[in-house]
């Protein structure tokens, strides 16, 4: 099946414009012409549809083309999501449990070194480190995970911590946010994930997460890490109740970090999933919509592209979120980056995201050039480890070679919530997470 853009391909500039509404067409002019396009005109590209977002998916990707190649990367690595109690009760999140709850778990800090070292023998470069926020949590946890965890594979780069664990973090250290990322820093931490954005819009944040940490908190962390040499990704999570206005002025902001700080990786798009989520299966806020459709999502991936790829020029798919199918479209509406291999997804997955846990390095090399580009391991700071120019090239790699079910091999959510080694109740009575 040809790419959405194949039709437009080699047209010059005029004829892919031509026929268009003014206001679109000057804005992909503008794009394609190296320059940035405003929050206004992302807007108006957001309700692109028939031929005009044909033309939109084809300016995306002929701006990624310019901006980063053929070449499409991925990075070998593992999540852990070491527990899944937390204070918060925001209303998308279905993977955090009271600490009361029969489900609530905990893995001790030898469970999460242990999950690193097996990572780094199956190939994995990173292990990305995320959780809830737990009661009463001592205020160095994560400054000993990561000790824990470089002293088990002192060369594995530690990509940890959302800006909501950081302020946490630093709240139950009673320090600033500066001195507990210094000490995160020494202990290991190479990158932070720039998750527990949402959209950042304060008015919508307190509509569905009341409590969640604010823009201008979320924007401390991100540019304090930034100041201290420490890069991070960046996301959206869309689909749910926000506005095009609202999504245009999320990455209006991102743009401008970007501008004054250079310390964005990536950014990365994440559909809302709603099955599970506590706000849609126990009706607690009105209208949320069931994620955003298939169109939607070639819009905002492709819109992305225009609107940040001359500062963040990697734009990742979340394979988790949008199933390898989809993702391989995506690589011709903007996107340049599949993400990981991940080996354990906990997050995603008990929201009710339904694409599994592991996606082997073959598997990501197979739909990469299925879509006619170039496969390209990366490190998790996108520096290039291997490139794949020809099958003959591929090595059999370790997670390529595991057999059977891989849930059985590494373990999965609902298996992890169901083990009594890792009760949360456990971690409480031995004194490892609380005071």
């Amino acid at each position: 099946m040809p790419a959405p853009h194949d039709e437009f391909a080699g047209a010059p500039l005029e004829q892919l414009l031509s026929g268009l509404e003014l206001p679109l067409a000057r804005a992909l002019g503008r794009a394609l012409e190296g320059q940035d396009i405003s929050a206004e005109q992302a807007r108006r590209l957001l309700g692109s549809t028939g031929r005009e977002l044909l033309t939109l998916i084809s300016a995306a990707d002929e701006l990624r083309r310019r901006q980063v190649g053929e070449r499409v990367t991925y990075v070998v690595n593992r999540n852990i999501n070491f527990t899944n109690v937390c204070i918060k009760r925001c209303g998308f999140c279905a993977f955090s449990r009271d600490y009361q709850e029969e489900e609530s778990y905990f893995l001790p800090l030898s469970e999460v070194a242990r999950r690193a070292k097996e990572a780094w023998e199956f190939g994995a470069t990173e292990v990305c480190i995320q959780a809830g926020l737990p009661p009463q949590m001592k205020g160095d946890l994560y400054i000993r995970i990561c000790e824990a965890v470089k002293a088990e594979v002192p060369e594995i780069h530690i990509h940890g911590f959302s800006p909501e664990e950081v302020l946490y973090g630093a709240l139950r250290s009673r320090c600033s946010v500066k001195e507990y990322l210094q000490a995160l820093q020494a202990a290991g931490v190479g990158s932070l994930p720039g998750t527990a954005a949402e959209i950042l819009d304060q008015g919508l944040r307190d509509r569905v997460s009341r409590g969640r940490i604010s823009v201008e908190h979320w924007v401390e962390v991100i540019t304090t890490a930034h100041e201290l040499g420490i890069p991070t990704t960046c996301t959206m999570m869309y689909g749910y109740l926000e506005t095009p206005e609202q999504v245009a002025c999320h990455l209006a902001l991102l743009r401008d970090i970007q501008r004054s700080t250079g310390g964005f990786t990536e950014f990365v798009p994440l559909s809302f999933v709603h099955s599970e989520a506590p706000m849609v299966r126990h009706g607690l806020v009105a209208g949320v919509r069931p994620g955003p459709s298939g169109l939607e999502i070639l819009r905002v991936h492709a819109v992305a592209r225009l609107m940040l790829g001359n500062w963040i020029p990697n734009l990742q798919v979340a394979w988790v979120k949008e199933g390898p199918r989809l993702g391989q479209i995506l690589l011709s509406a903007g996107a340049n980056d599949l993400g990981g291999t991940l080996i354990n997804e906990s997050i995603s997955t008990s929201a009710g995201a339904q694409n599994g846990q592991l996606m082997r390095p073959a598997e990501f090399r197979r739909l990469i050039r299925a879509a006619g580009r170039i496969p390209a391991e990366r490190s998790t700071t996108y520096q290039i480890r291997r490139v794949f120019d020809r099958p003959s090239d591929d090595p059999a790699e370790p997670l390529d070679q595991i057999d059977g079910i891989t849930a059985e091999r590494f373990g999965s959510y609902s298996q992890l919530i169901r083990m009594e080694r890792f009760r949360y109740r456990q971690a409480q009575a031995s004194g490892e997470q609380g005071e």
